[in-house]
């Protein structure tokens, strides 16, 4: 429960305050292209499920057999390729974010 406290208390889109724990990254996915190159208006159904967003903010790392921290390797900017499912959505502030494990995430844009 103080998680989602922690998130609905979140300030102005950028959820400034508020750190993922562990390995979890908190991910704004990317905007489907509602029109063409032409300026053809692309039907709801037809645009395809986006798979790439950026990072908003990532935990500390995961803890491995000794307890020691395992630093994350993403941070918040990185553009990243999403796995077609998994994670979870969460709305703050009428902006919509993902948050997965940092081994759920697919690969990272250079």
């Amino acid at each position: 429960m103080v998680f989602f406290t922690a998130i609905r208390n979140a300030t102005s889109g950028a959820l400034k305050g508020f750190v993922p724990l562990f390995d979890r990254v908190v991910i704004e996915r990317a905007v489907a292209e509602t029109k063409t190159k032409g300026g053809i208006m692309i039907p709801e159904k037809a645009q395809g499920k986006v798979l790439e967003g950026t990072v908003v903010a990532v935990g500390e790392g995961a803890r491995n057999e000794k307890g020691d921290i395992i630093p994350t390797q993403l941070k918040a900017g990185d553009r990243v390729l999403l796995p077609e499912y998994g994670g979870f959505k969460v709305s703050v502030e009428e902006k919509e974010y993902h948050i997965f494990r940092e081994t759920d995430i697919v690969g990272k844009f250079h």
